[in-house]
């Protein structure tokens, strides 16, 4: 099988807007070739997926899910462009599975990294600015350090960028994208909100 590089990857998604592992799927399965591998997807129907997110999504579903024990609970709501594809199996199923993925992940805060407000990204900034092993570290490099530490919390926090909990070979963002191929339209995770039993209540020291 040919070594497949990232630079390889990140040419066929720019071509097809299709997911990052779906594309490094695509070179495998084509010997590295990229014509080959950008018919594979169009095969597929994943490289069009990219070119339906711009359509408006106003249908759609709002699913909950309870975790086992009844202690952590999930809404959320994903929006689809007809209230036929709303209604279809596949689309409830993906609903669902994103529900679950949001109770499988405690530090998920936000849908994607842009929805994270600048406030939050400057206190994080802040507090690994501030961490003692960058401590004497010229200016520059502690920049640097500080970016890559900051991208890497940032997507802790965004559920797109998750590793999907039934397949880590993909994200939560290519499970999203293989249901727009399959489909026809524009999915998109509109919001979320997640409950943990007894989360922000205060207990004395007698309980």
């Amino acid at each position: 099988m040919a070594e497949i590089s990232a630079k390889a990857v990140k040419e066929l998604r720019e071509r097809t807007n299709a997911g990052m592992m779906d594309c490094k799927k695509a070179l495998q399965a084509t010997d590295g070739d990229m014509e080959k591998a950008i018919e594979w997807l169009r095969q597929k129907g994943l490289a069009s997926a990219g070119k339906k997110a711009g359509r408006v999504a106003a249908e759609g579903l709002v699913d909950s899910y309870i975790h086992t024990g009844g202690r952590i609970g999930v809404l959320v709501e994903v929006n689809c462009e007809t209230d036929f594809v709303a209604r279809n199996q596949a689309f409830s199923e993906l609903v669902r599975n994103i529900a679950m993925q949001i109770a499988a992940c405690p530090n998920v805060e936000y849908v994607r990294v842009s929805d994270i407000p600048p406030e939050v990204v400057e206190k994080e900034k802040a507090i690994e600015m501030g961490k003692d092993d960058l401590a004497g570290k010229p200016e520059n490099i502690r920049e640097k350090i500080v970016v890559g530490r900051i991208e890497k919390r940032l997507k802790e926090m965004s559920l797109v960028d998750q590793a999907y909990i039934k397949d880590q070979n993909k994200s939560v963002e290519d499970l999203v994208k293989e249901a727009i191929a399959q489909l026809g339209e524009n999915i998109q995770i509109r919001r979320f909100s997640r409950y943990v039993l007894g989360e922000g209540i205060e207990k004395s020291s007698e309980e």
